[in-house]
């Protein structure tokens, strides 16, 4: 009995490990087709995929280069030097001889208020200095007379005090009619109205025949020789900007830039937004008018980066990514990008990973191009051969010869 399971147990080993040898061959022969399968699957999937024919325009490079890094502004541009003429006296316009678009000189006259009252109060106040001198003299005489008297003794120095205080009094009273006299000439003149700076005038806020109150605005005058921009410039961005940077606007309704340069920066911040105003000035130009919408960009600074032009980094997935041209096929790499700005004046970004300086990726005229589609290179952007492959050719070319 012992020696019958002696040979019983290595037998039944042997039977269960040709079983497992078995059975690993079978599942090997049936997986053989499957991945046959699978491969023709794949060649056959990337022979369904299209080659796509490249124009030179299509290709781009990713090159270093230097960055201007710029900020984006937008405001209105405002006339340094503007002015309203005002009613400085309560009275009717009477004339008004310039219109909207006029130009003026500085101190020109522009206009009248009606000064019929102001004439005649000038009348009376001239009437009253000259009551007032004639009192005047009547006690400076007075005064003459009571210094002889008293010097003979025919009257008392109290007497001749009186007569110094009458004298002083009407002198006073010569002296505040002329200052009346002063006043009413000086209403009489705020009657013309006069151009305050040289300019064009802006607006007619009156017409001829309104009685206009004091302060009353009656005309705008400004001055288009210096304009500004005023430009709402964020938090952020504030600690970049230096006053004497310069930058170009385009205003709305003209196609070509004017160079501007900032001027001045407010030191405070404005309540609601929390920005702070930058003032740029802007060349003078014909096209150029106070109010006009305007926009543009500041250089801020420059440095050396890794860049690709904006237009070639697509934005419909979840991350920035660039289409590169890895051998001969589309390959969607994923990009780490970093700030915008201009280099020979095309819109770049900097590229901080992804690529790599001379790596060559689709421009966006390209379209959207699906990753692992074969791409057949223009002729000018083909590799020349090498060297020593083309002394080849050369050498079997001459033997076939």
């Amino acid at each position: 009995m012992k020696s019958w399971l002696r040979w019983l147990l290595p037998l039944l080993a042997l039977s269960i490990a040709a079983a497992f040898v078995g059975r690993a061959w079978q599942a090997r022969k049936a997986a053989a087709p499957l991945a046959a399968a699978s491969a023709a699957a794949s060649a056959a999937s990337a022979a369904a995929l299209p080659t796509l024919e490249l124009a030179a325009p299509d290709l781009l490079t990713a090159q270093r280069q230097l960055l201007t890094r710029g900020l984006e502004v937008s405001g209105s541009l405002k006339a340094v030097n503007s002015a309203f003429v005002k009613a400085r006296l309560a009275a009717e316009l009477k004339t008004l001889d310039v219109r909207e678009g006029d130009s003026v000189r500085a101190g020109q006259v522009l206009g009248q208020l009606d000064a019929t009252e102001f004439d005649w109060r000038l009348r009376q106040t001239d009437q009253q200095a000259l009551a007032a001198r004639a009192q005047l003299e009547i006690a400076q005489r007075q005064l003459t007379n009571n210094k002889a008297l008293v010097a003979q003794g025919f009257i008392s120095p109290t007497a001749l005090e009186t007569s110094v205080s009458s004298e002083a009094g009407a002198q006073a009273t010569l002296q505040a009619a002329l200052a009346a006299v002063e006043l009413a000439r000086k209403s009489r003149a705020d009657a013309v109205l006069t151009a305050p700076i040289a300019g064009l005038v802006a607006q007619r806020l009156a017409q001829p025949g309104e009685r206009v109150a004091v302060d009353t605005r009656i005309l705008e005058i400004v001055d288009l020789s210096r304009l500004e921009l005023e430009a709402a410039i964020a938090p952020q961005d504030l600690a970049a900007l230096r006053v004497g940077a310069r930058g170009r606007l385009v205003v709305d309704g003209s196609a070509e830039s004017v160079p501007a340069s900032v001027v001045r920066i407010n030191p405070s911040a404005m309540a609601g937004s929390r920005s702070v105003t930058a003032y740029l000035a802007v060349a003078a130009h014909p096209s150029l008018r106070n109010g006009l919408f305007a926009r543009g960009r500041i250089d801020l600074d420059q440095r050396s980066a890794l860049t690709l032009p904006l237009s070639a980094v697509r934005s419909d997935q979840a991350q920035p990514y660039a289409i590169l041209v890895r051998n001969g096929r589309a390959e969607h790499r994923m990009l780490t990008l970093g700030v915008r700005g201009q280099a020979g004046g095309v819109e770049v970004v900097e590229i901080l990973q992804g690529l790599a300086e001379g790596d060559r990726v689709l421009a966006a005229s390209a379209g959207l191009v699906p990753n692992g589609v074969a791409l057949k290179l223009p002729a000018a952007a083909l590799p020349a051969p090498a060297p020593a492959a083309s002394a080849a050719l050369l050498a079997s070319a001459s033997a076939a010869g």
